[in-house]
């Protein structure tokens, strides 16, 4: 891929992603949920921004798992049972700049079937 064709997707992505941010705000009784997905992993973290705190995390690479719909259910099955254990069952998603399909979506599908109202 182009070097200017790739630079003009990264800041498109950055621009959806600040208008994302702006309206989406976690605190200690709704933390919001923060995705990363890499062309190889997933990882996802539930972040409170009152305290700039981290509550809970997954790592699709520390766990061995690709970034695929299948995988990403484990690991959203997996932060369910964190912010279960917690006493979380509300949280705030932040897409961070990813359209709403595919393996986003797919995640956010299995933390709802887990329990977690999004």
């Amino acid at each position: 891929m182009l070097k200017s064709i790739q630079a003009r997707k990264n800041k498109l992505r950055a621009k959806r992603k600040a208008r994302v941010r702006g309206k989406v705000f976690g605190s200690a009784t709704l933390p919001r949920v923060s995705v990363f997905k890499s062309n190889k992993y997933f990882y996802a973290q539930v972040i409170d921004d009152n305290a700039s705190a981290t509550i809970a995390s997954v790592d699709g690479k520390k766990a061995g798992l690709k970034a695929t719909r299948e995988d990403v259910k484990t690991l959203a099955k997996t932060l369910a049972e964190s912010l279960s254990s917690k006493g979380i069952d509300t949280v705030v998603f932040d897409r961070n700049g990813y359209l709403y399909h595919g393996v986003v979506a797919s995640f956010a599908d299995a933390l709802r079937d887990a329990g977690i109202k999004l």
